[in-house]
């Protein structure tokens, strides 16, 4: 059983950390075409080529308000060095947990937008888990161009030590595999390598086998939790082309690696107003579960 002399984090550490709470940031960026032009392609959508004025897909947005941080400022994983706006929480792994997502019908976001991005930390949240040590950081994003509020998100972030060597990974949880939308997905380095450079994301566990493999201990490359979203909205958009997805939910459940097949599924609710998705990885593990809401 941990004790406190285990933990890398003690109460003057939390403490610490939750000194971030409430400090924000805000970016602002062109909302142009190219991006969506490579997501698109990326995920072999085959959409005529967007124009000015066009709505912003869902998830469209996580192409803009990108980090530039110099070469010099990036750390060892890939990412930004720890500190700056997200508190420098001391622990080795860093996730994209979930996000529950709200866009306003009203005023979509669009391209030739001059747009902003205000973020702020919600919470810092210390838990004990069965693979060890646990923060939770939770961060509020509002994106907002000339007209106002166009979607709100809110984006949970995981940090965890090193699971103790006394014990065992928590076990799987198995996957619907018959689903009325189903799609399968082969996550090869390439479809890795496209989604990070369209994201800026240098994190190394995506691209760099020998480091995934020798350093965080992972069987393979990692598939990013945005990318696995990101297509499981597209699974609603190729089933119910032209309805608006006002709502979306997500929570990552289990890693999923590249060279194998995982599927995207999707269910929706007898009046079409819900979607019950999920993704699953080659063994039929559930990876993510979410729930898209339509007008």
């Amino acid at each position: 059983m941990e004790t406190s002399n285990d933990r890398a984090l003690d109460a003057a550490a939390i403490a610490h950390l939750q000194q971030w709470v409430g400090r924000s940031e805000t970016l602002t960026d062109d909302i142009a075409a190219a991006p969506l032009r490579g997501l698109s392609a990326t995920l072999d959508r085959g959409d005529a080529p967007p124009e000015h004025g066009d709505a912003v897909p869902p998830l469209g947005h996580w192409l803009y308000f990108l980090p530039q941080a110099p070469q010099s400022q990036i750390g060892p994983d890939g990412h930004p060095k720890r500190g700056g706006f997200l508190p420098p929480v001391p622990l080795p792994h860093r996730m994209w947990a979930g996000g529950r997502l709200r866009w306003e019908a009203a005023n979509p976001l669009r391209l030739g937008d001059a747009a902003q991005r205000t973020s702020r930390i919600a919470s810092v949240t210390r838990k004990d888990g069965r693979t060890g040590e646990m923060v939770f950081v939770g961060v509020k994003h509002e994106v907002r161009n000339a007209a106002g509020l166009c979607l709100s998100e809110e984006h949970d972030i995981v940090y965890r030590g090193m699971p103790p060597a006394h014990e065992t990974p928590p076990a799987p949880v198995a996957a619907e595999t018959r689903a009325p939308w189903r799609r399968p997905i082969v996550p090869d380095a390439v479809l890795l390598f496209r989604y990070s450079a369209l994201t800026v994301n240098g994190h190394r566990i995506h691209y760099d086998r020998s480091y995934v493999t020798q350093q965080e201990g992972y069987p393979g490359l990692v598939v990013h939790g945005p990318l696995i979203a990101t297509l499981l909205v597209d699974l609603v958009r190729r089933h119910a082309p032209g309805r608006f997805i006002r709502r979306f939910d997500f929570r990552a459940v289990r890693p999923t690696f590249d060279g194998h097949a995982s599927h995207v599924n999707g269910a929706p609710s007898p009046d079409g107003r819900k979607v019950r998705l999920w993704a699953h990885d080659h063994e039929g593990w559930l990876t993510m579960q979410a729930e898209a809401e339509l007008e």
